[in-house]
């Protein structure tokens, strides 16, 4: 059958509708993105890409990047960019490198010294995992996935790729991203990593808070940082991991101070490492959320095992919640 004119034209109407459909989709998918970006911490990312743009020199990383960004204990150090957001923001080019936006990886801001001083770093998709891996690295599955009720926040927006030459990156004043890695799969490379700024920002708040009762000269180590849900399950049950656990969404983390022999030192002063020393930690934690209700989140103290010390639960989930030997 012939091809009418009528034909021809409701064919020329409908290309001509997607392509209005997808250039405002184009239009409105960047201010979107950059929204999202804002409504972290106020921080403009047009502004401060074109000032670095434009700076004829380096300069102190904080007049490049912006106050906003170290958080609320000014220790931050890394911005995670999720996939989507990048990809919609061309200006990132001129922050990152013209192809850096498309790419996965750990992109300084170099300071006047040549150090970095600050990172942001570009995720893989989420949409990357297939089979509940990504390349040869076990990940697992989210319970929310293939739910037809995905709750706004229920998956990671993408994850971090660590590899031998970017974990020991620096990403707050105290912590790197090998710190919570998922303690499995040790001979696996890249590994898989979901980390939220605001943990880091509490946990720097916390030392600080440590440093303000002349506790110091210990360092805060992470037990348990990220969790992958392959790893979670498998210590799932009484008395044993959340199935729900807050470590698989990368804004919790099981710390406590290193003192000798790998454990939590004395901190209460009676001669004893014990559950106190525990309280006095998760003590200093809920006066962190006192002053910066922003970062309210759980706080579990646990008992000292054979395995090892004392230890404290925290995280950023968003509403207060506690639990263990208080």
């Amino acid at each position: 059958m012939p091809v009418t004119h009528f034909t021809r034209l409701r064919a020329f109407r409908f290309v001509g509708l997607t392509l209005l459909t997808a250039a405002v989709f184009a239009i409105v998918r960047v201010p979107s993105a950059l929204a999202q970006w804002r409504a972290l911490d106020g921080f403009d990312l047009i502004a401060e890409a074109d000032a670095i743009a434009s700076a004829a020199a380096p300069a102190d990383v904080r007049t490049l990047v912006g106050d906003s960004l170290f958080g609320e204990s000014g220790a931050v150090r890394a911005r995670f960019v999720p996939p989507a957001l990048a990809s919609s923001l061309p200006v990132m080019s001129s922050l990152l490198g013209d192809s850096a936006p498309t790419r996965t990886g750990v992109y300084p801001v170099r300071e006047a010294s040549g150090t970095p001083g600050f990172h942001f770093v570009t995720m893989r998709p989420f949409a990357d995992k297939v089979s509940g891996r990504i390349g040869g690295y076990r990940i697992g599955a989210w319970s929310a996935e293939g739910s037809t009720a995905k709750r706004t926040g229920s998956l990671p927006s993408g994850f971090i790729e660590v590899t031998k030459d970017n974990q020991d990156t620096y990403v707050s004043e105290h912590f790197q991203l090998r710190h919570f890695l998922t303690k499995d799969q040790h001979d696996v490379w890249p590994k898989y990593l979901v980390l939220q700024e605001s943990l880091l920002d509490k946990l720097e708040l916390l030392i600080a808070e440590l440093e303000a009762e002349d506790i110091v000269g210990y360092e805060m180590f992470v037990m348990s940082g990220f969790r992958t849900p392959q790893y979670n399950a498998q210590g799932v049950g009484a008395g044993g991991r959340a199935s729900e656990s807050r470590h698989q969404f990368g804004d919790a983390a099981d710390v406590y101070l290193r003192g000798s022999k790998d454990w939590m030192p004395d901190l209460t002063g009676d001669g004893r490492v014990d559950i106190k020393d525990a309280r006095r930690l998760a003590r200093a934690a809920e006066r962190v959320e006192q002053k910066h209700p922003s970062l309210v989140g759980g706080i579990g103290v646990y008992p000292a095992t054979s395995a090892h010390g004392p230890f404290v639960h925290i995280d950023v989930r968003g509403t207060a919640a506690r639990w263990g030997q208080w």
